[in-house]
Parts: structure tokens; C-alpha cells; sequence
């Protein structure tokens, strides 16, 4: 990721909403928080969490020294806009959006593992592929397949859901056969993970892109399977644009896209994987906005409305304020 890449709007962005890295409310009916690599989320006595989208990025499963304005609004909106368009596969979580860096929404018993689905070799499926490996989550891959090429179809390479540290490659006979998810339901699991990822690969054709791939998460409430957490944001999908894929692939040349791959070669090329005794590379004003505008510019071209940033002084007091708001009408 070059540094005038990063910095290409930064002398228009030179006022910048501080970033939300932390959040620590005390809510009515408050059982428990959990801090995540990205969101803080508060358990409510009734039935309900609230799950704040801040500004922190993560990368290599490793949470990154400096915030990105806006980046938690993106998210948020984000996502809220793709579990509306996909609650017909499958009930969701969702129940309110009071605050453009909230969803409020059912609790849920989510099963322990990540659904990760792939309709192109590319990321870490690729990091696999080119050193040798052909099998993945228990999944065979042809040989001769080059990076970024689509798959015959799409595949699933479920990750272990770690608390703490890094996610790891599961197959899903390993599933079954630890008795982490029940045979039937992870079955199940299956068939609304390919439905929800045809929909998205859909809804990104609409907009001249490619979903390549993306991973959802599981719940459980009252005996019914949910969709929990985020969908289809950049934080949790990587797109391509649709427009000289063909072109760039026959070339063998990195393909135009939008995620948070570009996060992760830039931490490459400053020889950062998230290894012990390694160090992540200098975030500077200009990196930071850069990151900054590439969230925006997905948000814009995802979207059926343009992103408006929304300025504030204290941004958590604004937070906080509207998650008391909605809870005063529950």
C-alpha cells in the first residue's frame, strides 16, 4: 500500500473526527461487557446486547496502535443495511439502529465457530494454496488454480471462534466429531452460509463487484438459528471490483479491490504478520486517513446512499446518550 495512496485526500482531511477506541458506559440493566478486537459489547438483563462499533482495527488478529475515524460508522451502517436485505433467508439479530456506531439486538448463544466461505483463491486461502497446501478446512482444491481465480464453486473453511489470539482452519468433520456444533445444525449452518453468500455475491454484482469471500456468525435463541453480528462490511468480506478483473487476472497482476487487504499488505510490507517480536509499522496522519477514505469509499460504492460523516465533539457522550434513548422506550 503506498503512502501517497494513503495519503491522497489528507490535506482535505486535515480536521478529522477523533476516533472511538474505547468505550466504557454503565447501561440499565447491565450484566456484563465484552471487549472484542473491534467492538464493545454490554449484555442487558433483558435479553438484549448493545454492540458499539468503534474505530479500532485489527489485523493479523492483532488490534492495531491507532483508531480510524469513521471506520466503526461504516461498519455499523454497513452492516445494518445487509441484514435487512438478507432477513428473509434467516431471522437476525438486528432489532435497532439508535446511534450510526450501535445495533441493539436479541442475545444469542452463538455457536463457536466462524463460517468462512470462499468463491475465489485469494488471502489466506492463497497464502495456503501457493505453499504447497491443497487441502483447506478439510475442503480439496484443484491444482493449477492461480490467486484470485474463482473457485469451480464456492467452499467453506470454517475457523475455530477464539476469544482471545488467533482463529484456526477447522474442517467441519472436526466440528462434528468435537461435538462443537451438532451434525443437523451445522448442516444447517451450511445451507444458510451458501444462501446469504449467493445473496451478497448478488447484491455486489449490482454494484460492479465481486464478493470473493466472507465470513458469518452463528447464534442460537429460543431454539431458533440467528444471524449474529456483522455481514458484507470490509472489515469481514473482501470485494474486487467487477471491471478488468478478467484483464488484471490474465496478466497475473493484483486485482482492484476493496477490503481490509490492503491493511494487511501494507503491515506485510513493513514486515509485520503479527508474529512475536515483530512490530507494526509507523501509523502516521496520512496512513490513518488514507484508511480512512478506502472504508468510505466501499461504504459508497456498497450503499445505495452516500456516506455522511457525522461530525461531533464527544462522540461516546453522543453514544452513549442515544443507546439511554432507545432504552427508555423498551
Amino acid at each position: 500500500m503506498h503512502k501517497r495512496e494513503l495519503g491522497r485526500n489528507f490535506a482535505r482531511n486535515l480536521y478529522i473526527m477523533k476516533a472511538v477506541v474505547k468505550t466504557d458506559f454503565s447501561l440499565p440493566g447491565q450484566e456484563s461487557k465484552y471487549t472484542g478486537k473491534v467492538r464493545d459489547v454490554y449484555f442487558l438483563n433483558s435479553g438484549y446486547l448493545v454492540m458499539v462499533a468503534t474505530d479500532r482495527i485489527s489485523a493479523f488478529d492483532v488490534v492495531l496502535p491507532e483508531g480510524i475515524p469513521y471506520k466503526g460508522q461504516v461498519l455499523n451502517q454497513l452492516a445494518a443495511q445487509f441484514l435487512d436485505l438478507t432477513k428473509d433467508i434467516l431471522p437476525n439479530w438486528k432489532v435497532a439502529v439508535p446511534d450510526p456506531m450501535v445495533t441493539i439486538g436479541h442475545r444469542c448463544e452463538p455457536y463457536k465457530v466462524e463460517m468462512v466461505v470462499r468463491g475465489y483463491l485469494a488471502g489466506h486461502a492463497w497464502r495456503e494454496y501457493k505453499a504447497g497446501n491443497r487441502i483447506l478446512c478439510g475442503v480439496t482444491l484443484p491444482e493449477g488454480l492461480k490467486e484470485n481465480e474463482k473457485l469451480p464453486h464456492p467452499i467453506i473453511t470454517p475457523t475455530t471462534k477464539a476469544a482471545e489470539g488467533h482463529d484456526e482452519d477447522i474442517s467441519k468433520e472436526e466440528i462434528i466429531a468435537r461435538g462443537i456444533v451438532p451434525a443437523d445444525e451445522y448442516e444447517q449452518l451450511e445451507k444458510y452460509t451458501l444462501a446469504l453468500f449467493q445473496r451478497g455475491t448478488e447484491i455486489a454484482a449490482g454494484k460492479g463487484l465481486i464478493l470473493v469471500d466472507t465470513k458469518y456468525e452463528f447464534g442460537k435463541k429460543d431454539g431458533q438459528i440467528y444471524l449474529m453480528d456483522e455481514i458484507h462490511t470490509p472489515d469481514s468480506s473482501r470485494y474486487f471490483y467487477a471491471e478488468g478483473y478478467a484483464e488484471r487476472l490474465a496478466k497475473g497482476e493484483h486485482q482492484k479491490q476493496l477490503s481490509k487487504e490492503f491493511v494487511r499488505e501494507w503491515l506485510m510490507a513493513g514486515g509485520f504478520q503479527g508474529k512475536e517480536g515483530q512490530k507494526v509499522p509507523e501509523m502516521t496522519p496520512e496512513v490513518v486517513s488514507g484508511i480512512t477514505d478506502r472504508y468510505i469509499e466501499l461504504y459508497n460504492q456498497l450503499s445505495d446512499k452516500p456516506f455522511e460523516r457525522t461530525e461531533c465533539e464527544n462522540v461516546s457522550a453522543r453514544i452513549e446518550k442515544n443507546i439511554l434513548d432507545f432504552l427508555k422506550t423498551c
